[in-house]
C-alpha cells in the first residue's frame, strides 16, 4: 500500500473546512468541494515523488472522491455509455465514459435523488395548493411535468409561489423555498417538488445510474464514479445548462426507494467496481488497481496481490 497525492477541487459550493480537517490541512477560507483519486485528466493522482498514478495502472476505470458540499449542486443528470460515445463523437461531452455513481454519506447529507412516486408528488402538490402541476403529474407522468417546465409550457411561478405561501414544514417545501432565494423563478426550483429528497444518516448510500435527475444539497460523502466528467445540468447553477440534452437523456421513470440497503459493500455496475468499507484492523488483499482513503486523511494505492491492515475505518474500490 502506497500513499498518493489527490487532487482538490475548490467549487463555489464546497465547504471550507471538512476536507483540510480530514486530511491535516489548515483550512485557506476557499470552498474545498472534492478530493480526486484516479486518472482523470482533469485531477490526477501522484506518487509522493511526483509520478502519475496512470503511468502504472493505466486509465482506471472509476474515479474515487470526498465530496464536502457547503452548499446546493446544480440540478443535473449524467448519460449511458452509448448517449456517452456519441456525445464524445459529437464534440458535446468531454469524455466518452458514462458516469455512474455512488455516494455514501459519511456526515448527515440530504440530496435529490430520482422522481419520486406519483402518489407521494402529488400529495405533495396538493398539500401546499400546487394543483396544476399536480394535475398534469397525475394525468400525464412526472416526464410530461418536468418536460413542461423545462420547455415552458408549463409556468413555474404558481408552484414556487405556493411554495412561498405555505405553511407546511416539509423538507421539500423548504428547500425549494431557499432554492428559490438562490436562484429565483427557475424552472429547476418547481422541477425539485418532483423528486426524492433524500436524507441520508452516515454510512447510508445513494446509486445514480444513468438519466437519474438529482442534485447533492448538503453534507460530506465519499464519491465513487465511473472515470467521466460528462455532467448535463438542467438548473439551480451558474454553469452551463443544456435542456434539450437534459430531456433527451434524464430517465423520467419514479424511483421508488433510492437509499440503499445498509451494509459494507455497494456495487456500480456499469464501472465494474464495488465501494467497500472497511472497518479498523481489517486486512485486506487487492486484487485489482485499488484506490482508498481512510478517515484518518489517508489516500492509498494498492497494487494487485497487496496485503494491508488498515489502521483506520477505510473506503476502498475494488473490481467486481
Amino acid at each position: 500500500m502506497r500513499a498518493v497525492n489527490g487532487v482538490v477541487q475548490h467549487y463555489a459550493w464546497g465547504d471550507p473546512t471538512f476536507i483540510p480537517e480530514l486530511i491535516g490541512t489548515e483550512p485557506d477560507g476557499r470552498p474545498w468541494a472534492e478530493l480526486w483519486l484516479g486518472t482523470h485528466p482533469n485531477g490526477p493522482t501522484t506518487f509522493a515523488d511526483g509520478s502519475p498514478l496512470v503511468d502504472l495502472t493505466g486509465e482506471l476505470p472509476y474515479l474515487l472522491k470526498v465530496l464536502a458540499a457547503g452548499g446546493p449542486l446544480s440540478l443535473q443528470t449524467h448519460p449511458n455509455s452509448e448517449q456517452a460515445r456519441a456525445g464524445f463523437e459529437r464534440g458535446d461531452y468531454p469524455d466518452p465514459n458514462p458516469k455512474p455513481e455512488l455516494l455514501c454519506a459519511l456526515t448527515p447529507f440530504e440530496a435529490f435523488c430520482g422522481i419520486r412516486p406519483v402518489d407521494a408528488t402529488t400529495d405533495l402538490l396538493r398539500g401546499i395548493g400546487a394543483d396544476a402541476l399536480a394535475d398534469v403529474v397525475t394525468g400525464d407522468g412526472p416526464g410530461a411535468a418536468l418536460d413542461g417546465l423545462y420547455r415552458g409550457t408549463i409556468d413555474p411561478a404558481p408552484t414556487i409561489e405556493a411554495c412561498r405561501a405555505s405553511s407546511s414544514d416539509r423538507i421539500e417545501v423548504r428547500w425549494a423555498r431557499r432554492l428559490d432565494a438562490m436562484y429565483p423563478g427557475e424552472a429547476s426550483v418547481a422541477a425539485s417538488l418532483l423528486l426524492n429528497l433524500v436524507e441520508l444518516e452516515p454510512g447510508e448510500c445513494v446509486r445514480l445510474d444513468a438519466g437519474n435527475l438529482h442534485g447533492y444539497l448538503s453534507g460530506a460523502g465519499i464519491e465513487l464514479m465511473g472515470n467521466s466528467d460528462n455532467v448535463i445540468r438542467g438548473g439551480l447553477t451558474v454553469k452551463h445548462v443544456d435542456i434539450d440534452d437534459l430531456l433527451a437523456v434524464v430517465d423520467p421513470t419514479p424511483l421508488d426507494d433510492p437509499v440503499l440497503p445498509r451494509g459494507d459493500e455497494y456495487e456500480l455496475p456499469a464501472a465494474g467496481v464495488t465501494l467497500r468499507r472497511l472497518a479498523a484492523g481489517t486486512t485486506h488483499t487487492a486484487t485489482g488497481h485499488e484506490l482508498a482513503v481512510d478517515l484518518a486523511g489517508g489516500t492509498w494505492y494498492l497494487a494487485p496481490g497487496d496485503t494491508s491492515t488498515v489502521t483506520a475505518d477505510t473506503f476502498v474500490v475494488v473490481p467486481l
